[in-house]
C-alpha cells in the first residue's frame, strides 16, 4: 500500500489542524494505521493509533485530550485532527500502516509495515 500525507502547515498556538492520509489500494480496512512524529535529531515518536474498524484508538499521553484519530475506509483515509496546539507539537508527522486483525493497535514504529513521505506541522508562540 501508498500512503500520501497531507494536510500540515504553520499554526499559531492554540489552533487547529487536520492531517489526511490516503492509502492506495483496495484492501485499506485491512491495515491498522498509525501517526508517529518526528524532530531533527530526535526518535520517531508515536502519536496516535486505530483498529481496523476505528472502534479501538490509542493515544500517547502528550496529545491525549487533544488530538483524535479516525479512518474512512470507504475513502481510503486516516486524519489526525489536532487541537490545542502546542509549539512542542512542531514536527513532520507520518503516517503508517500495518497488516492487522481485530481491534488490535500498535504504538511501536517498528511493527508498521508501510510509511508515508510526512507533513510538517509548525506550531508559532
Amino acid at each position: 500500500v501508498q500512503l500520501q500525507a497531507s494536510g500540515g502547515g504553520l499554526v499559531q498556538a492554540g489552533g487547529s489542524l487536520r492531517l489526511s492520509c490516503a492509502a492506495s489500494g483496495r484492501t485499506f480496512s485491512r491495515y491498522a494505521m498509525g501517526w508517529f512524529r518526528q524532530v531533527p535529531g530526535k526518535e520517531r515518536e508515536f502519536v496516535a493509533a486505530i483498529s481496523l474498524s476505528g472502534g479501538n484508538t490509542y493515544y500517547a499521553d502528550s496529545v491525549k485530550g487533544r488530538f483524535t484519530i479516525t479512518r474512512d475506509n470507504a475513502k481510503n483515509t486516516v486524519y489526525l485532527q489536532m487541537n490545542s496546539l502546542k509549539p512542542e507539537d512542531t514536527a513532520v508527522y507520518y503516517c503508517a500502516a500495518k497488516v492487522s486483525y481485530g481491534s488490535r493497535v500498535y504504538a511501536d514504529r517498528y511493527e508498521y509495515d508501510y510509511w508515508g513521505q510526512g507533513t510538517l506541522v509548525t506550531v508559532s508562540s
